[in-house]
């Protein structure tokens, strides 16, 4: 009696299981639609915290982290009128969670990266010594713990692309990079259907830019 009673609980238990993996999943799954439509800073904003909120609410995963955070960080990008440090700010926060779920995953330090080039954007020429190690430090580092990473490579690219011809970029120092990171593209897969899987569209539209 005790084993048949047992076995319930655990089957009971498991389904229970099943039902709270869909509904992340599925919750997820449609969060991750709205990244082709934002329009504005408060859409940023807004899935920022919807991400948040799941990931407060699964606590064991790292993926709600990082979408909250590249959030947070394409907004900075997009709206010239954020205070860039704020946002990088929020976006660093949320990023050090992920890190203390998944250590040592390419797609955080990419994260990094792109954290720290938001931050030396509000003014570059006096803050690249202050976040320039920061920004190429992380991305090698991904490069590292995964070479065939294309972002890695769009990343790069975009860095030198707005680098001054003088202090080493350019468009044509960025363009080999854009180019290799679309070769990978093409047989990038990520490691589940929730990974990150963004930045084709961006890379060939840098790269038509590097172009002429």
């Amino acid at each position: 009696m005790k084993t048949f009673i047992l076995s319930v609980a655990l089957l009971v238990s498991a389904h229970s299981l099943f039902a709270q993996s869909a509904r992340y999943e599925q919750t997820m799954k449609t969060n991750l639609a709205k990244f082709d439509s934002l329009k504005n800073p408060d859409d940023y904003v807004s899935l920022a915290a919807s991400f948040e909120r799941i990931a407060d609410a699964e606590k064991t995963q790292w993926l709600p982290y990082y979408y909250a955070a590249l959030s947070h960080i394409l907004r900075g990008f997009s709206d010239t009128k954020a205070n860039k440090d704020e946002v990088a700010e929020k976006a660093d926060a949320l990023i050090a969670k992920a890190e203390t779920i998944e250590p040592k995953n390419s797609e955080i330090f990419l994260l990094k990266s792109m954290s720290a080039t938001l931050k030396m954007l509000v003014d570059p020429a006096t803050r690249w010594q202050q976040y320039g190690a920061s920004v190429n430090s992380n991305r090698e580092m991904a490069k590292q713990l995964e070479p065939n990473n294309p972002r890695v490579y769009f990343l790069e690219g975009q860095n030198l692309f707005g680098t001054p011809k003088e202090f080493g970029g350019g468009k044509d120092k960025a363009k080999p990079l854009f180019e290799k990171s679309l070769e990978l593209f093409k047989t990038y897969k990520p490691a589940g259907s929730l990974y990150p899987n963004w930045g084709e569209k961006s890379t060939e539209q840098m790269l038509e830019q590097s172009k002429s």
